[in-house]
């Protein structure tokens, strides 16, 4: 997609010269062999050869629009956005009008994920170009990284206008009514989808999710049995049915579901949580606690998954071990009773009963605070 961007940029900029910047003819000769040598190059996919030409450039000319342009050019492609940054930065405060290289300073921030000066390009471009669909998308996917849906969701949809098959677009566009929690439009974006990938596996996984945000289970359990039906290899389908049939009770079947996830995605933190705590509930923390630590490695601050270590510590009569991981669930978060009325057997255990009568008052103490507020809502409806 940087080729017709690579030409205008190339063009404009090797036609127009930083204003007081003078070079004797040779040296003119030379800047112009080795833009020329680079862009070969660049169209080659030769981007290592592209990038020595154009640094041999930029020593001949630091302020040439075309080198310091063409440069970010490969250095993003070659997956190194950060450093394509500075270069135009550079090139458009030469020509500060220059749309080509605006574009590519967008696409720069926004591969290194630097979202907020990304969306500030790309609002008055979206303007300027109403029916540039990489525009609409890019400024769509920078506010839904900003975690600004609403707004993610009119550019998605601009997007989804101009382009209505892209499939990635919808997929994004349905992600930010899901945020929204507005299952009306959601189910729409679903619908296109369908029209364009009857067999979409994504589009089922996300039906599923809102279906279980309105605690409607059994829809939920269909979406992601279509999802598996549709592409049983797609990152999350069984993961999502298992955890539907968790909720469920049917921890048979969600073991199975988590197991199959697994084999697939081995780091996968909810699987290796939600399959932890069935090992464990079926007196197995032998076999729970790798499940436990695998989940930590992905995500230290997974409080379940402490809390699911914590007991399988305790149950492996381990209490010392059960100690740091419970403490460490409690801090990430301070209401998590079960944690507390835990950690409170576990130091009753280790003979310090004065702690551990504390840490299991705390845990009434919050169970009572929310079965009040469960009643003070309750009369209010």
């Amino acid at each position: 997609m940087y080729a017709i961007w690579l030409l205008i940029a190339h063009c404009v900029a090797a036609q127009t010269r930083a204003p007081g910047n003078s070079l004797s003819d040779s040296a003119q000769i030379q800047l112009h062999t080795y833009l020329e040598d680079a862009s070969e190059a660049m169209h080659e996919g030769n981007n290592a050869a592209a990038e020595e030409d154009l640094r041999r450039a930029l020593k001949i000319d630091p302020h040439s629009p075309a080198a310091l342009n063409n440069l970010g050019i490969v250095l993003a492609r070659m997956g190194r956005p950060a450093e394509a940054i500075p270069l135009y930065e550079d090139a458009l405060k030469l020509h500060p009008d220059d749309a080509s290289t605006k574009r590519n300073l967008a696409i720069a921030y926004f591969k290194a994920q630097r979202y907020l000066p990304a969306w500030r390009l790309l609002r008055p471009m979206a303007t300027t170009y109403p029916t540039d669909f990489q525009i609409l998308d890019l400024a769509g996917l920078s506010l839904f990284a900003l975690d600004r849906y609403p707004e993610a969701a009119g550019y998605l949809e601009r997007a989804n206008h101009v382009e209505p098959s892209d499939l990635e677009t919808l997929d994004m566009l349905g992600k930010a009514y899901l945020r929204m929690k507005d299952y009306k439009k959601l189910t729409s974006v679903f619908a296109r989808i369908m029209q364009v990938n009857p067999n979409s596996a994504s589009a089922h996984v996300m039906m599923g999710m809102a279906y279980d945000q309105m605690s409607n289970r059994l829809e939920a359990i269909k979406e992601y049995q279509a999802a598996v039906e549709a592409d049983p290899n797609f990152m999350g389908v069984h993961s999502g049915l298992g955890f539907e049939y968790w909720r469920e009770g049917e921890n048979e079947l969600a073991e199975k579901e988590f197991r199959m996830e697994l084999q697939r995605f081995p780091s996968d933190p909810v699987s290796n949580c939600i399959l932890g705590q069935i090992l464990l509930d079926k007196s197995q923390p032998a076999e729970a606690e790798p499940h436990f630590r695998a989940a930590l490695g992905v995500n230290p601050r997974y409080a379940e998954a402490l809390f699911g270590l914590g007991k399988t510590e305790l149950a492996l009569q381990s209490p010392q071990a059960a100690v740091e991981p419970l403490r460490k669930a409690i801090q990430i978060d301070p209401d998590y009773f079960e944690a507390h009325f835990v950690l409170g057997t576990v130091l009753r255990q280790l003979g310090k009963a004065p702690e551990a009568a504390n840490e299991q008052k705390i845990a009434l103490d919050i169970q009572e605070k929310r079965r009040a507020a469960a009643i003070k809502r309750n009369e209010n409806q």
